[in-house]
């Protein structure tokens, strides 16, 4: 992060981030959710884990850019947020569609249900699953879910993920374009901080600006001096 004595804005620590947490279990849960579904598949494979790691990647290069770019910061966080909600989703909705499985609506039971358990890291508390099932035991547990659970369990499951990431990221945006109205950028900020060391420059060394005026006002004095002796030689 950034100090008071630096013109960098504020930056980094990304990994604490809740959206970028979210984003990684989805990258990871995406390469097994692949790997199990389309083993054959490569081309398409290969758009949805590059959909996923694109999510993830654009959100630290954010965290990073912020440090002189806002702008920058802003720009790579939507970037984050269309890969997943507009690229990725809709490979999991299609996957969904094409296999005769069934979308969970938002407010269904099993769709609340499923978003309540991404919403923690992990559930060690959890009663052990009935024999036969498979149970996801938090944010931490996806991948390792959507690799044994039943194909329309496991496709509504990375729908309900990238749907808590996409919301994380919007809110995101919105926090980040608030803070770039309210404080500026990098050049605003630069220029705050030259003119915070200007002033205290002045005020703890005053006599500096003494010095330079009594300067140039020997100068005005010898630019008189020379006149009035060339006045003088000119004189009979």
């Amino acid at each position: 992060m950034a100090t008071s004595d630096t013109p960098l804005l504020p930056h980094g620590g990304y990994r604490n981030l809740r959206s970028y947490r979210v984003a990684e279990a989805v990258y990871d849960a995406t390469v097994v959710f692949c790997r199990r579904f389309f083993p054959h598949d490569r081309r398409l494979t290969d758009q949805m884990v590059q959909a996923a790691r694109s999510g993830v990647r654009n959100i630290s290069e954010a965290s990073g850019a912020a440090a002189t770019s806002r702008k920058t910061e802003l720009k790579l966080t939507n970037v984050a947020r269309a890969s997943l909600n507009d690229e990725l989703l809709a490979d999991y909705e299609s996957f969904l569609g094409q296999n005769g499985l069934r979308l969970w609506p938002k407010e269904s039971r099993q769709a609340l249900a499923m978003r309540d358990r991404l919403s923690h890291d992990r559930l060690d508390d959890l009663p052990p699953a009935p024999a036969g099932t498979v149970r996801l035991t938090g944010l931490a547990g996806l991948a390792d879910f959507v690799g044994k659970a039943a194909p329309e369990i496991a496709g509504n499951a990375m729908v309900c993920a990238v749907h808590q990431a996409a919301y994380l990221l919007k809110r995101q945006i919105e926090s980040q374009g608030r803070a770039f109205v309210r404080d500026g950028g990098f050049t605003e900020n630069l220029y705050r901080q030259r003119q915070q060391a200007r002033l205290k420059a002045a005020t703890e060394s005053p006599e500096r600006s003494d010095r330079s005026d009594r300067s140039d006002r020997s100068d005005r004095s010898d630019k008189s001096d020379k006149s009035d002796r060339s006045g003088a030689a000119a004189q009979p």
